[in-house]
């Protein structure tokens, strides 16, 4: 039975302004209705396998929680990294946890922000690799290379391992290369793309990583000797982690072992790294164009053109990338895109917020969208789902007008509860205990008015949560 591990960490910068800090690429919906994690889980249809379990930055963990429970998807706990240490680690936890449920199994290593568009041939590799993995062998994935591609590492197979398996002893991995380096690999055929995907036996990768990186391995282990356990979350002990060296598992293991073996894999793979690489992957109308959401094109081509809240109109435009949101709007050439990073990176420098968060923001009860900001007033559309209540909270600087759009609102107000529906308002002083829940079977649409000397939302004193926010 394979175990699948599905990691969803990371805050990559490459799609902004759709991705940021938090909301990164896993949880975009890029081709469909379905977002990356989702299509993840989608993939897993037709093989053997237990409910998967997903690690992801514990910033990140509502989100996870509600695409999971959106697509119906069942799974095996979502295991919170407090801080960021790359992958060995990471699979170490996964597989730490797959053998304290006391069992060996097989497990598939997946990135939840990589595209597969041919399904079928990804089950195939899988069930190939099966049997290598079961045999004791650390498999990698490979990708049949179609272009000679500078922004991927490489692994150079060997010698195959079977005569009737499409498996090969890993040569070496190589790090990314320059384009004449790469037309060399691609004309070679002996070379891969390094997917980041990987299936062993839970007990054969903690062997290997106790022998080649045993601070990585007793670090991890001691993170989940104490785990706590709320909601569908596996928190493990912090200070254990955050001494846990920061390395992926092709340095710490894969490069070690004696026991690689990449599987060649042909199914419409792509990591989405760049809008360019986005582009590449979209359906695309007569003239080259991808479009998403109202735009207005005339006499523009090979253009990737993505609207969310305005109509976007081009005129004579050629290999761009037009990207708008609430909050920003990106214009780039296509040939440039890396450079989307070096936007990030000032944003960062100049302290500002649009790197980090989209003004609709996510919440484990529902959502906001930050409407309007001023030097004292904020003012929000707050979306509370059915059955769903905030915490029980007050603030000690700002004051609160709450105007119910549609549903029904039940609020908490000093001592006093009350239902407050269509068209009504209440006003919550400043420094009273309050609370908003959701006590009917359709969205709670409301406007939120803050008013106050500061409005930030660490404002926020919690006595009561229940979904594990109080301060610790």
């Amino acid at each position: 039975m394979i175990y699948p591990i599905i990691m969803a960490g990371g805050t990559g910068s490459r799609l902004w302004p759709l991705s940021r800090e938090l909301y990164p690429k896993q949880f975009l919906t890029i081709s469909d209705d379905s977002s990356m994690l989702q299509k993840t889980f989608q993939r897993l249809n037709g093989l053997e396998h237990t409910p998967p379990v997903i690690i992801c930055n514990e910033e990140h963990r509502f989100i996870a929680a509600e695409q999971i429970r959106q697509g119906g998807f069942e799974h095996s706990g979502i295991i919170l990294e407090p801080v960021g240490r790359n992958t060995a680690p990471a699979i170490a936890l996964a597989a730490f946890h797959a053998v304290k449920e006391g069992n060996d199994p097989i497990l598939l290593v997946l990135a939840a922000d990589h595209l597969i568009q041919d399904v079928p041939s990804f089950s195939s590799s899988i069930e190939t690799a099966k049997i290598f993995a079961d045999d004791g062998q650390l498999v990698t994935f490979g990708i049949v290379p179609e272009t000679p591609e500078t922004g991927y590492g490489y692994i150079k197979r060997g010698v195959k391992k079977s005569p009737d398996k499409e498996g090969y002893n890993v040569d070496s991995f190589v790090e990314k290369p320059n384009l004449a380096t790469a037309q060399a690999y691609l004309d070679s055929g002996e070379y891969y793309w390094n997917s980041g995907m990987f299936m062993f036996k839970a007990s054969k990768y903690l062997d290997e990583l106790k022998q080649h990186k045993p601070d990585i391995y007793h670090a991890c282990e001691r993170a989940l000797e104490n785990t706590q356990t709320d909601l569908d979350f596996i928190r493990i002990d912090k200070k254990e982690f955050e001494a846990c060296p920061d390395d992926s598992i092709d340095y710490a293991v894969m490069e070690k072992t004696a026991s690689a073996t990449v599987i060649p894999m042909s199914a419409g793979w792509s990591d989405v790294g760049s809008w360019s690489a986005l582009w590449d992957v979209c359906e695309k109308d007569n003239n080259g164009n991808v479009v998403k959401g109202d735009v207005i094109s005339v006499n523009s081509t090979n253009s990737y053109l993505h609207a969310e809240n305005k109509l976007i109109a081009t005129v004579g435009i050629d290999d761009l990338i037009i990207v708008e949101t609430k909050d920003a709007i990106l214009v780039a050439d296509k040939k440039q895109v890396q450079d989307v990073k070096s936007v990030v990176k000032q944003l960062n420098e100049q302290n500002r917020s649009e790197h980090v968060l989209h003004r609709e923001v996510y919440r484990p009860w529902g959502k906001y969208d930050s409407i309007d900001n001023g030097p004292r007033d904020h003012v929000k559309r707050i979306t509370v789902n059915p059955g769903e209540k905030l915490s029980i909270q007050m603030h000690h600087h700002r004051a609160e007008h709450w105007i119910v759009v549609s549903g029904t609102a039940r609020v908490t107000n000093g001592d006093n509860t009350i239902l407050v529906t269509e068209d009504q308002s209440t006003y919550i002083p400043l420094g009273t205990v309050h609370a908003l829940e959701n006590p009917g079977k359709i969205p709670l649409e409301m406007i939120e008015v803050q008013t106050g000397s500061y409005l930030g939302e660490d404002d926020i004193v919690r006595f009561e949560d229940r979904y594990g926010r109080l301060a610790k």
